[in-house]
């Protein structure tokens, strides 16, 4: 089975350091094959006889904590989890500029979203949409600067993380 890793929070501003070669090294410890990393940001995808995605994901946490004392959030995807986040974009003019386009991948489909505070939150040009465990949030105005994309993890009421459209489709192309 192919997984792709996608670790929460690490190597940001210097906090939860952890190098892509000591990621690699943990999950070929556990026994993870064709491991290949994508940026600093705790992206992977990696081949596994694990199907149990519940466990695999605890094991991961706990060899990161371990070897490097903090416990991030770890999400796994299969390979058609994420074919489908991307086939499912509904902002196609993403594809022109990476960066305006993030992916908020959810731990479960949202049961109480507060779609009308995301809706009143939207400025300057930003949509959104929302299609079972994926938060799609297209800031043509920056992301750093959306108090949307600061907002949208606590508004959908799960928790998340975020990728720009590039990291997904380029993830997406690591799986071939």
């Amino acid at each position: 089975m192919t997984y792709i890793a996608l670790i929460r929070g690490i190597n940001v501003t210097g906090n939860n350091m952890l190098p892509m070669k000591s990621l690699t090294a943990l999950l070929e410890k556990m026994g993870c094959t064709g491991v290949r990393t994508y940026l600093q940001s705790g992206n992977a995808v990696f081949q596994t006889a694990v199907s149990d995605r519940a466990r695999l994901c605890q094991t991961l946490t706990a060899a990161i904590e371990k070897a490097h004392g903090f416990a991030p959030r770890v999400m796994l995807l299969t390979t058609p989890e994420l074919r489908r986040a991307a086939t499912a974009n509904p902002f196609p003019q993403a594809a022109e500029n990476h960066k305006v386009l993030h992916l908020f991948f959810l731990d479960a489909k949202p049961a109480k979203a507060d779609l009308a505070a995301i809706t009143g939150l939207a400025a300057n040009g930003e949509q959104f949409g929302l299609h079972g465990r994926v938060f799609y949030l297209y800031t043509p105005n920056g992301f750093g600067v959306s108090k949307l994309a600061a907002r949208a993890e606590r508004l959908l009421g799960v928790a998340a993380t975020a990728r720009n459209w590039r990291t997904v489709t380029s993830l997406l192309e690591m799986t071939k």
